[in-house]
């Protein structure tokens, strides 16, 4: 598909939050986010692609200073509700990643759970510079190949799945299926294109598909595959 400009970008998102006022997402963290990090020692933390904020919220909770990065302003404002009921601190920015102001490699923990970021080589750049040295990237996905899709046949053929319908079945916290736009999985950034850029200053330290997590999953999404990358700068 031709590249979104932001504007478009976020008017789609503000659509689809906009279509239920009880909120599109269960309000858990990631099942895989909680895996990787809990325990850990805190410092510093980019959420890409914060939607409803349940992660950052989470993570504040957990002692990291958050900064959660949004395109849609209807789901920011959740966000900030959201936070503002658990009683955390969260810098909110209303952004995409590669619209987001600041510098670069400031953060001990740059988290993108089933992120919908354009596929391209400056929103991959982006991600990574944003990590500080030493610091980590944990990028994690649905694993497509395993839903059965084949994704050029079923963009030649106008017959896959949504992007959205995939969030749903996947677990990432709808309550109800919906219908998503008609774009190919494969015009999104993956694990896979994450860890073709990451150069010799890079160590992956996880790299596998990996069953979710079971945090309260629906029954539609129990069992569901993820891709999962964990990768520290050195």
């Amino acid at each position: 598909m031709p590249e979104p400009t932001p504007e478009e970008y976020e008017a789609y998102w503000d659509e689809r939050y906009g279509e239920d006022d009880a909120g599109m997402w269960s309000g858990r963290p990631n099942g895989s986010l909680v895996a990787e990090v809990e325990g850990t020692e805190p410092g510093t933390v980019l959420d890409v692609g914060a939607g409803e904020g349940a992660d950052a919220v989470w993570l504040a909770q957990q002692g990291w200073t958050v900064t959660a990065v949004e395109p849609s302003g209807v789901a920011l404002g959740r966000a900030r509700a959201r936070a503002l009921q658990a009683g955390v601190d969260v810098t909110w920015v209303h952004a995409g990643i590669l619209e987001m102001p600041g510098g670069t490699g400031q953060y001990d923990l740059v988290s993108a759970q089933y992120p919908a970021i354009p596929t391209g080589d400056a929103a991959i750049e982006a991600l990574l510079a944003a990590v500080a040295p030493g610091g980590t990237l944990l990028f994690v996905h649905h694993d497509m190949r395993e839903r059965g899709h084949d994704h050029g046949h079923a963009h030649d053929h106008g017959d896959h799945a949504s992007y959205t319908d995939e969030h749903e079945a996947g677990g990432h916290g709808h309550a109800e299926a919906a219908d998503g736009p008609d774009f190919d999985p494969a015009d999104f950034v993956m694990p896979a294109d994450v860890a073709a850029h990451l150069g010799n200053d890079w160590h992956v330290e996880v790299d596998e598909i990996r069953v979710r997590p079971d945090t309260g999953l629906s029954e539609k999404a129990q069992g569901v595959p993820d891709l999962v990358l964990r990768a520290r700068r050195r």
